[in-house]
């Protein structure tokens, strides 16, 4: 790897992991240009890490002659047109997810991308945890047989503001969507069904904007396997992370991750740490493993793990959730990917 010069188009904490990864543990690879519309966030960034470049300007970061590829951390609604412009100007291309909310706009995107011929990988950072990649490889390894049954929790610890809500496409498209891409690494096979579930139980206010905090959501694979799904924006013992493929062989299943592992033994009970209750101090391996990958792949010329079909089956998914949520039925994803 030599000379990878990458420019970061947003300056918050998914900008600040990815630069702080990419200039202490990357060394072939340098960030020379990152942008936010808050110039103030990009300049404090850029300053942090020796950054030669802050701009309130995002297109700029993308003209840039001097950067090779964009990391796209910025808001969703402005992901399928940084991705554009940074194909069209022959950048390879990681975008955190969803790359958009609508199936036409993935496909637009994908077809751009292709045509440039730049590479592109979709931030779907729960893929690199040691802990799934370990449960993906015994299911390749066939230690559980056929898998029979997928089993995902993931539940937060605390609630996003309404307004939030409002933007980021609802729980499925923006908190779910992590266990539709984790359902279909884990059981190597596409879902053909959902049926969701879900309701108002943390904070009524995410009501009012419209959406849920409460899910549950089982999944048909097209081999005959299921999957179960269940979330809350709510967690009050930390962030719970955690996933079980049960199988004709066997099962393997990951708890959740603790900031210790002791367990302490008294005359009222046992005791233990309590999960850890950040996704960034969760997943904080996982992030500098998938952007690793990623200047590894541009610089080395080789394929990514995670493309830009992952990121269209994923939306797809969360997309017939919310319609089997609101129609109170299953839907086949071929009523969603056929749609017209």
């Amino acid at each position: 790897m030599k000379n990878l010069n990458i420019g970061v188009i947003g300056a918050g904490r998914i900008g600040i992991v990815h630069t702080e990864t990419i200039s202490q543990h990357i060394p072939e690879a340098r960030v020379v240009a990152i942008a936010d519309v808050n110039l103030e966030a990009a300049k404090r960034l850029a300053e942090r890490f020796r950054v030669p470049v802050a701009t309130g300007n995002p297109r700029s970061v993308i003209q840039n002659s001097d950067v090779n590829a964009v990391l796209i951390c910025s808001p969703t609604d402005t992901h399928a047109q940084f991705v554009i412009e940074a194909a069209k100007a022959k950048k390879h291309i990681f975008c955190e997810k969803p790359i958009a909310l609508e199936l036409d706009t993935i496909r637009e995107v994908l077809r751009v991308v292709e045509g440039t011929g730049v590479k592109f990988m979709v931030g779907f950072n729960r893929r690199f945890d040691a802990n799934f990649k370990k449960i993906r490889q015994m299911v390749v390894e066939g230690k559980i047989g056929e898998p029979h049954i997928v089993k995902i929790t993931s539940r937060d610890p605390a609630p996003p503001p309404p307004s939030y809500i409002a933007v980021s496409g609802g729980m499925f498209l923006d908190m779910t969507i992590h266990d539709f891409d984790m359902a279909r690494f884990v059981a190597g096979d596409e879902v053909e069904e959902v049926y969701a579930v879900g309701c108002v139980k943390v904070d009524p206010e995410i009501g009012k904007a419209g959406d849920i905090d409460t899910a549950a959501i089982t999944l048909r694979f097209e081999k005959g396997a299921l999957g179960v799904i269940d979330n809350s924006r709510q967690a009050v013992y930390g962030y719970d992370q955690r996933v079980e493929v049960f199988g004709s062989g066997g099962m393997v299943k990951v708890d959740n991750n603790a900031p210790d592992n002791h367990d302490y033994y008294s005359h009222d009970g046992v005791h233990s740490s309590l999960p850890l209750n950040f996704f960034m101090d969760r997943y904080i391996e996982a992030y500098a493993s998938e952007i690793k990958e990623f200047c590894l792949a541009v610089a080395e010329d080789k394929p990514m793990s995670v493309g830009g079909r992952d990121g269209l089956m994923s939306v797809a998914i969360g997309l017939a959730a919310k319609k089997s949520l609101a129609e109170h039925r299953p839907v086949k994803l071929s009523e969603i990917l056929n749609h017209k």
